[in-house]
């Protein structure tokens, strides 16, 4: 079986190196830049490097760019596959209905990892367009490493994003953006929470925020309700404040300053 993975960031990286670990498949790269290829495929040992713009085909095709490229990308890259395409570029409703266009007659999924490389494992969700032997070893390969996969539909999925990804990621840039710098002592259990998510977002590359913020709609939203908390005087905070303890995060009790 030979796969091919399409752009050689942390995420095309990874799932190259969950093929190579867990398979005896003959994986090759491909990006952009044929230097971030040529080092992905050093990483494994057991890589290499194809083309990206090449007619070379491969029994799987793993889409693995960002979000705004995707679409664009299984439409180049679906005729080099021979038995199925998958992608994992974490948005679901355009990739899964461009796969089903651009290869009807192959297996085809949507993968999202609903975590860095680093931190898993973790939860995955799965989107199956058609089932068969290549994306079920992916699959098994990937529950193998302790990954819990779940599936769910393009639409479920997307609707999701905008809160635990567009809404999240912007509620926590806000506080580090308004936060100023104070002594460890003075910190509560609370904001020492909040400043070490803020350092975990604020770790990693640009980019890959910048691409979900484009692709969810939902940081207005949290400007929005930054915007009536700041705005609120006591009696419409109070309403807020259980508004807020009786929504998706809220526990409806008391709970530590």
């Amino acid at each position: 079986m030979d796969a091919l993975v399409v752009g050689a960031g942390a995420m095309g990286r990874w799932l190259g190196g969950c093929l190579v670990e867990a398979t005896d498949w003959r994986v090759a790269f491909a990006d952009r830049d044929p230097g971030v290829a040529a080092s992905a495929a050093a990483e494994l040992d057991v890589a290499r490097t194809a083309a990206l713009g090449g007619e070379e085909r491969f029994d799987l095709v793993c889409i693995a760019v960002p979000i705004s490229a995707t679409e664009a990308a299984i439409a180049e890259h679906a005729p080099r596959a021979e038995r199925a395409i998958l992608d994992v570029s974490g948005v679901m409703v355009g990739p899964v209905r461009a796969m089903a266009e651009h290869a009807p007659d192959r297996e085809r999924a949507s993968l999202h990892p609903l975590f860095a490389p680093s931190s898993e494992p973790g939860n995955l969700a799965v989107v199956v367009g058609s089932e068969g032997p290549v994306i079920g070893t992916v699959r098994e390969a990937l529950a193998d490493r302790g990954n819990d996969l779940f599936e769910t539909t393009p639409e479920e999925h997307d609707e999701a994003m905008r809160t635990v990804q567009a809404r999240a990621h912007a509620a926590i840039l806000a506080y580090a953006l308004a936060a100023e710098d104070v002594p460890e002592r003075f910190h509560t259990p609370v904001s020492g929470a909040l400043e070490a998510v803020a350092g975990r977002v604020t770790g990693n590359e640009p980019s890959v925020y910048a691409e979900i913020q484009s692709a969810f709609p939902g940081a207005a939203d949290v400007a929005e309700a930054a915007s009536r908390i700041a705005e609120a005087d006591p009696p419409e905070f109070e309403r807020l404040y259980r508004e807020a303890a009786g929504g998706p995060g809220g526990t409806d009790g008391g709970g530590e300053p």
